[in-house]
């Protein structure tokens, strides 16, 4: 594959070579131009070529990459990207539907399962909750709907009506609109709510009437009494309408982002009343195969559908019950069933046939169960060979991390079958435990040995070492990257002295020989419950670097990015973590399970909680590095100050491109124009007005140091560093960016185009960048992710400066490399999902690498 002449981003007119069918890993520093060149370049390009056979109208409907800057590439197959990202925010995507598993599922169901008698068979789209045919006609298939409660309506029931005891109604003129309604309707509107008559307070909540009422505004209610007996002209006739009508009607229709903001806290998503949850219509729900209905089939993880699946798939159709009601489903899950069939009216016992009558199946679907279940098994065994065994059918996507996600993507990839693709993937080992990483390699080669290539992003040194070609890019990030540095046999790099990687790939590995931290105290939390972890007893060391280990599934996040925040939390009187997340959708809020235990000793020693994830820094390209960190608010005062804005009285608000006073009034601000190409992917080109600056030109003609404010939001961390030198207070913020390995990033970068890592650690340069106090304790989720070894090292050392200042850090990890340079470790385990969930190991590095029992040791033993 011969690339010539490649410029997208900060690619500088590069050539290389590429082997094809070969397993091709691209390496480099953050911000190099490894992903530029990979995705940016080659897959969009094989994507492009690709779409060009594709029926226009259909191109309409794929979301395409959009045509790099290239001069050409000779012998570019067809490619397949799997790239790290988050799923879509979509209450009806889950691991089913990614995978296509649900699809052999519904089959099965529909051909094999259990019906009621007199019951006619149903079409496999019948137990679909996507589809019109067998979607709950409540929720319309997503298992949740809208409510609004007296609790969320009415948060004081102190209050009176008068005083606003009704939160939920809209404030000014509207909301006492309502009230006086109220009280020509004969409603008492001056006793405190809970001493209301509950008939009252339903109907005022709950109605759907709309009655239509003279309103005499600014009347007692006594003499509004005394209008409406004298039939006095009123101020105007008002129309009723409840509150919880109100909130729901506003939600669904207002065009207001602020208003819509408003009733969503008045509003919670709560399973449906029709289907308890599971999605489908009653005829479908009462389907069963192996005793289970659909939506029961879909809650069991992938371990477990894979122990019931076996027996059937090798014709043993006569345990198939006894397996489900055994260990599989447990006796907690039977009498949940149970619950939920006596709850939606039913009787404690299925009126389904008994599935023991599955022995005598007709021979027709004793053959397709037989085919069903073993194609589903083939496809679950490569997902449990990725570590995913802990998951069910059923688990949404958004609750995935992009990690998870990708192996989902990959895993459905060797079912497909297909010969002579390349398939280009972003990081397959983020988020993986050297155990499942293993296991990864495995599928990897599988594809390859299919007859197709791989083209593989890459951090991970183990995965490294297995390339059979490797593409290095360099030097530096940013502008001082974008060239390839070597294009050969991994072997060959070890003479190349400008590459990075190569130090770290084939110099002589110095032993780690730094002692321990001792801990000042312990924060000892007894109890905790939460996903997984079921009455954990665990000791954190104050004062000291603690990384949390195990499989993906042990428990790690639950008790570190959960439990550990909101026990905390609890304690110090802040709101909860769960409480921060903004703009979630009730219906995507699913009731989160609440954290169980208690902090028992330790909390004197705490004063704050941060904690540091892989969230965007905002949602829109508004947001950038410069806003978030907080840099561009000197960065508009050194603006204000200069002699020419002080004669026009220009304020710092004026240099901000979210003020009108100062931005381009075309753009209003963003820089570029969407041009919609209708049968070709939208094009976003700068704006003819600003021309990509997004200030109007009279802003732009204050200067500081010979540059304008849109001219400085171009300049890349590093130059900023030079062009500010002296500026302590924005120096403050550079210093710490170009030292957390971000220099390559322009200060106007928007945040959309930031990967997950270079988001978290934004945050933590935000965070370093304020003056230490000590006490605090810092949450991190696997910092080092996405990070080339060098970056990683120089996070680590800021941590590390963190205890140092009298903190404690505690990190979930599976690096290795950072995992050594803890001063006190926790391993959970030994499995993923109910095989996890408990401390296999803890202490010292030294102490966990001899751990009997622990997946952990034997590779951090091989890295101290």
């Amino acid at each position: 594959m011969k690339v010539r002449g490649a410029r997208q981003n900060n690619l500088k007119n590069i050539d290389v070579d590429i082997p094809r069918d070969a397993f091709v890993v691209f390496t480099g520093i953050s911000g190099s131009g490894k992903s530029s060149l990979a995705f940016g370049t080659l897959y969009a390009e094989a994507q492009r070529r690709y779409l060009e056979s594709v029926a226009p109208y259909a191109r309409r409907l794929i979301d395409q990459a959009g045509v790099p800057e290239v001069d050409a590439i000779d012998g570019l197959p067809p490619a397949v990207a799997l790239q790290q990202q988050r799923g879509s925010a979509n209450a009806r995507s889950s691991v089913g539907s990614v995978t296509t598993l649900s699809s052999l599922v519904r089959m099965l169901y529909s051909r094999v399962g259990e019906y009621p008698r007199n019951q006619p068979m149903l079409y496999a789209e019948d137990f679909s909750p996507n589809t019109v045919a067998g979607a709950c006609p409540t929720c319309h298939g997503i298992g949740r709907v809208y409510d609004a409660t007296e609790a969320t309506m009415v948060p004081d029931d102190t209050l009176t009506i008068r005083e606003r005891a009704i939160a939920a109604w809209p404030p000014a003129w509207h909301g006492q609109n309502l009230r006086d309604i109220l009280v020509s309707l004969g409603y008492d509107v001056d006793t405190p709510w809970r001493d209301l008559p509950k008939k009252d307070r339903d109907w005022i909540l709950f109605t759907d009437e709309t009655p239509t009422v003279p309103v005499y505004a600014g009347l007692s209610p006594e003499q509004t009494r005394v209008a409406l007996k004298r039939r006095m002209e009123p101020s105007y006739q008002g129309t009723f309408t409840g509150a919880r009508r109100y909130v729901l009607e506003t939600f669904a229709n207002t065009k207001s982002a602020l208003m819509k903001k408003r009733v969503s806290q008045y509003i919670i998503g709560r399973d449906c009343p029709t289907c308890q949850g599971k999605r489908l219509k009653r005829e479908a729900l009462s389907v069963t195969f192996a005793g289970l209905d659909i939506a029961e089939f879909g809650d069991l993880t992938l371990l477990k559908l894979r122990d019931l699946l076996i027996p059937i798939a090798q014709g043993e159709f006569g345990t198939a019950e006894a397996t489900t009601k055994g260990h599989i489903l447990g006796k907690a899950a039977r009498d949940a069933a149970v619950e939920r069939r006596v709850a939606a009216g039913g009787s404690a016992h299925k009126s389904a046939p008994d599935v023991r009558r599955t022995p005598n199946l007709s021979d027709e679907k004793r053959v397709a169960a037989q085919r069903l279940a073993s194609e589903l098994l083939e496809r679950i065994g490569a997902l449990v060979d990725l570590g995913l065994g802990y998951i069910s059918l059923d688990r949404s996507t958004p609750t995935l991390s992009s990690g998870e996600l990708q192996r989902l993507r990959l895993a459905t990839q060797l079912s497909s079958q297909l010969f002579g693709v390349v398939y280009v993937l972003d990081e397959p080992s983020a988020g993986l435990h050297p155990a499942d990483g293993e296991a990864l390699l495995t599928i990897l080669e599988r594809l390859k040995a299919a007859g197709n290539s791989l083209f593989v992003v890459e951090h991970d040194l183990d995965v490294i070492r297995h390339a059979e070609w490797l593409v290095d890019v360099g030097p530096g990030a940013g502008e001082k990257g974008g060239e390839v540095i070597y294009s050969g046999p991994i072997a060959g790099l070890a003479d190349v002295e400008a590459s990075i990687t190569r130090r770290y790939l084939f110099d002589k590995r110095v032993p780690n020989d730094r002692t321990p931290r001792e801990a000042r105290a312990w924060l000892r939390l007894e109890g905790v419950t939460r996903n997984n972890l079921h009455g954990l007893d665990v000791e954190l060391p104050i004062g000291c670097f603690t990384a949390v280990t195990g499989v993906s599934g042990s428990g790690k996040s639950s008790l570190v990015s959960q439990a550990l925040p909101e026990l905390v939390a609890e304690h110090l009187g802040g709101p909860s973590p769960a409480a921060e997340e903004d703009d979630v959708d009730p219906l995507l809020d699913v009731a989160r399970e609440a954290t169980g235990g208690r902090i028992v000793a330790g909390l004197e020693h705490v004063r704050r909680l941060v904690r540091v994830d892989q969230k965007p820094i905002g949602r829109t390209p508004r947001s950038n590095l410069s806003t978030y960190s907080g840099m561009f608010d000197h960065v508009r005062r050194i603006f204000a100050d200069t002699p020419l804005a002080r004669r026009r009285h220009y304020s710092p608000g004026r240099f901000s491109f979210n003020v009108a006073q100062g931005r381009c009034p075309v753009c209003e601000g963003e820089g570029y124009v969407m041009v919609e190409l209708q049968f070709l992917p939208s094009v976003f080109a700068p704006c003819s007005t600003c021309h990509g600056s997004r200030y109007n030109p009279q802003t732009l003609e204050v200067e500081w140091n010979g540059r304008n404010i849109a001219q400085v939001l171009e300049l890349t961390v590093d130059d900023a560093c030079d062009f500010f030198a002296g500026e302590a207070s924005v120096m403050r913020s550079l210093d710490v960016l170009r030292e957390i390995g971000l220099g390559y990033l322009r200060l106007g970068q928007p945040a959309t185009e930031l990967s997950g890592g270079e988001a978290q650690r934004i945050k933590l340069a935000t965070e370093l960048q304020r003056a230490q106090r000590g006490n605090t304790i810092y949450i991190l989720d696997e910092p080092t992710s996405g990070l080339h070894p060098s970056d990683g090292d120089r996070l680590m050392q800021h941590l590390q400066g963190l205890v140092d200042a009298g903190n404690t850090v505690v990190v979930v990890e599976h690096d290795m490399r950072a995992i050594t340079q803890a001063d006190w470790i926790i391993d959970l385990g030994p499995g993923a999902g109910e095989d996890g969930g408990r401390i296999v190991a803890s202490g010292v590095p030294g102490v966990v690498a001899e751990a009997e029992g622990s997946l952990t040791a034997r590779y951090l033993k091989a890295a101290l």
